[in-house]
């Protein structure tokens, strides 16, 4: 397994590499009004309007650091009831991979935690980082 490693705050988050379409620099965000803070806004990605989330803004409650390695992963929304929808979650620091073996994949009884040398990483599956409900509204938007 694949994984896509970034920081929120100061603590090691990683993601499925499966998971994820592609990995673009920040760009201007047209912000929305009327959603959670937790929504950094929405932007033209080929074609289509896509929703980001702001991972240190949904997870600490700061929101991210505005820096170089601050990107947008693209994600598939699993969650969606009808089609593909996509969905952008902003994070810092977004240099590094890691491969596991599948013996190495975290249980879910350990609340997905991975000890790599010194290190500990957390990892997030897009499918519970919001409830349901939210990742359907968010995904009508990128449908419009």
């Amino acid at each position: 397994m694949l994984l896509l490693l970034f920081y929120i705050g100061d603590d090691l988050y990683a993601l499925d590499s499966s998971q994820v379409l592609e990995v673009i620099p920040r760009v201007i965000l047209r912000k929305l009004h009327h959603v959670p803070d937790y929504v950094a806004g929405v932007f033209n990605y080929r074609g289509s309007i896509l929703p980001v989330i702001d991972l240190s803004l949904l997870i600490r409650g700061n929101p991210c650091r505005l820096c170089l390695s601050t990107r947008i992963i693209i994600v598939e929304n699993t969650r969606q009831l009808t089609g593909k929808g996509y969905l952008g979650l902003m994070a810092e620091k977004i240099t590094d991979t890691l491969s596991k073996a599948p013996s190495d994949e975290p249980q879910p009884h350990l609340t997905d935690m991975i000890i790599e040398g010194q290190r500990l990483i957390q990892l997030l599956r897009v499918e519970s980082l919001l409830p349901k409900e939210e990742q359907q509204w968010l995904s009508s938007i990128s449908s419009t």
